[in-house]
């Protein structure tokens, strides 16, 4: 909404015209009796422009009020197997300025969303008669006022729920006047065979549908293509580059001492020596690795069928509840690995790690709820929630974050290099600027970009949309190639680097990784202004608020990736070039 007056007036039309979202709490011990409470969600907290004399507060669990939900009784009364036909749910006189913003509404398609027994249902508020005009200013604006709900039940369950609109109860609202009408409802029910079971099984199968599996397939075989291509160019290029040049160090190692030294081979003292700011970049990689580890069991959890259709709050209960179990690994793996750097002061490398990616994030949370408070929108976390995250973190975060740290620091773990480091670093040689880190980068992340920008589009219609997204399946196999190509592209780029004689690749290499979190975020641009019609500084603000610490968390988590996967290929390589001259020695001291 662009402003308190659009927050308002969504809210007028879910009380007149639907509820947005409903939901269902019933008493089942008596099937044909059973009476159902329907609860209203709110959109802003602004007075109701009818009130109800039953009108209640729904308790939301907490990844519903982070969800945005606040549910309030209806005044719909949808009793179980009770008919209805054409009751008044209000009467009411709209003033000048309320048709104006119905108006409006009806022009920018509003429509409503209810849920009824956990069974989400849309309608839109009115329409736009522009039949035989071609000037805007001749169109005639026209209000549904009797809603119909279409109820399907086996025994004593609801199963499926529609609602249709009356296309001959319309109120015109074509003039700026005061005008005096009646909003009605009915109620059919009807009953089916289908179990209760499979009931979920119709919005589960809108994301499965032929033409969206075919995109989700080409999405697919684009991503494989990718990788078959990359791993092909490692197979063919990197691999035998890399045989070429273990015969032409074994062959120097038997030439003349003073024979010129060229390639990553001869910088074999400098390649693990420390980074700069080993403090940040061991809190990167513990901050990476708990944020891998999170995508990891959401991803579990999607699969087993954790998250159907319309849990409302369930992602958001689960990634509250996950990260805070998780920051011991961000404790442990940051400490261990910056004692292994032979650093020092470990606690201010805990606090480091615990703030790396909770701060930007408290920070837009700060600024972005005084926004939705200003706006007077749900967005807004209530003060009850806030104090809950905040002992949520006191209690559970940081105590486990601390015992990580702990553990790190007496894991007694130390950094096994294959080769001795140097006393002095070795001059790094003047190299063009297409090898410098934002070129890197830059190709870098194109890659594992355009392995996922296809899937990408439907992620984000879920998020800031109201598509439904329900192949995991698909969207892991679309994560896991996602890993691989950052895994590879970072590895060739960390061997060309190092085969310019440039052995400060630590950094480069995490850079280069988490660089796809940089493309993910420069596609909201293009999201924003091409796909989606968001406008307001509450929308943008919080589209592009968010979204910044959604990428950084991908920087973080990828950049970990990247790194952890150049780790493992120049230990390997020189690891081998060792143990071959090892070899070569043994051999030329025999008789």
């Amino acid at each position: 909404m662009d402003n308190p007056f659009n927050t308002l007036l969504l809210f007028l039309l879910a009380v007149l015209v639907a509820p947005s979202v409903t939901h269902v709490r019933s008493d089942a011990s008596d099937p044909d009796t059973r009476r159902v409470t329907l609860f209203l969600y709110t959109p802003t907290r602004l007075a109701l422009f009818t009130t109800p004399d039953h009108l209640k507060e729904k308790k939301e669990a907490l990844g519903e009020v982070l969800n945005g939900d606040r549910l309030v009784s209806a005044p719909y009364k949808l009793n179980f197997r009770d008919e209805k036909t054409s009751s008044v749910v209000c009467k009411k006189t709209l003033t000048k300025e309320e048709v104006a913003r119905f108006r409006s509404a009806i022009d920018k398609d509003y429509y409503f969303q209810m849920y009824y027994d956990d069974l989400p249902i849309w309608g839109f508020i009115g329409k736009v008669d522009k039949e035989g005009k071609t000037d805007p200013s001749e169109y005639r604006y026209f209000l549904y006022k009797h809603i119909q709900f279409d109820v399907l039940y086996n025994k004593d369950r609801v199963i499926e729920v529609s609602v249709r609109m009356d296309p001959h109860s319309l109120l015109d609202l074509t003039e700026d006047k005061e005008v005096e009408t009646e909003f009605l409802y009915t109620v059919k029910w009807k009953e089916t065979d289908t179990p209760f079971e499979k009931r979920m099984e119709k919005y589960s199968l809108s994301s499965s549908l032929p033409h969206h599996l075919e995109i989700h397939w080409f999405s697919i075989i684009n991503s494989c293509v990718t990788v078959l291509l990359l791993t092909g160019f490692l197979a063919t290029i990197l691999m035998r580059v890399l045989k070429n040049d273990f015969v032409k160090y074994a062959q120097d190692e038997e030439a003349a001492d003073d024979q010129e030294e060229t390639g990553w081979k001869y910088i074999h003292g400098d390649v693990f020596r420390y980074p700069k700011y080993k403090s940040l970049f061991a809190a990167a990689l513990g901050s990476g690795s708990q944020l891998f580890t999170l995508t990891v069991f959401i991803f579990i959890l999607a699969l087993v069928g954790v998250f159907y259709p319309y849990n409302r709050g369930a992602l958001f209960t689960a990634l509250v509840v996950i990260y805070a179990l998780t920051s011991g690994i961000a404790g442990y793996t940051a400490t261990s690995f910056y004692c292994q750097l032979e650093g020092k002061n470990w606690v201010r490398n805990l606090l480091l790690t615990g703030c790396l990616f909770c701060g930007p994030l408290f920070l837009t949370f700060c600024f972005l709820n005084t926004v939705a408070i200003v706006y007077s929108a749900t967005a807004a976390l209530p003060f009850g929630t806030i104090v809950v995250i905040v002992l949520i973190w006191t209690l559970v975060t940081s105590p486990l974050l601390v015992l990580g740290g702990i553990a790190g620091k007496n894991s007694k773990a130390e950094f096994q290099a294959p080769c001795r480091t140097t006393k002095y670093p070795r001059e790094i040689p003047q190299l063009p600027w297409y090898r410098s880190a934002l070129p890197q980068m830059a190709m870098a992340g194109f890659l594992p970009f355009s392995a996922i920008y296809i899937e990408l589009y439907y992620i984000f219609a879920s998020v800031w949309g109201h598509r439904i997204y329900t192949i995991y399946s698909i969207l892991f196999i679309v994560f896991i190639i996602l890993l691989i190509v950052t895994a590879f592209i970072t590895v060739a780029l960390t061997y060309f680097q190092l085969a310019a004689e440039d052995h400060e690749w630590w950094w480069r290499s995490f850079l280069c990784g988490g660089s796809t979190g940089l493309f993910i975020y420069a596609y909201c641009l293009y999201y924003y202004y091409a796909r989606s019609d968001m406008s307001g500084f509450m929308q943008t603000s919080f589209f592009f608020g968010y979204m910044a610490c959604i990428c950084y968390g991908f920087f973080l988590m990828l950049g970990t990736v990247g790194f952890r996967a150049s780790l493992f290929f120049t230990s390997m390589i020189l690891f081998k070039v060792r143990v071959e001259t090892v070899s070569g020695i043994k051999s030329s001291n025999r008789p």
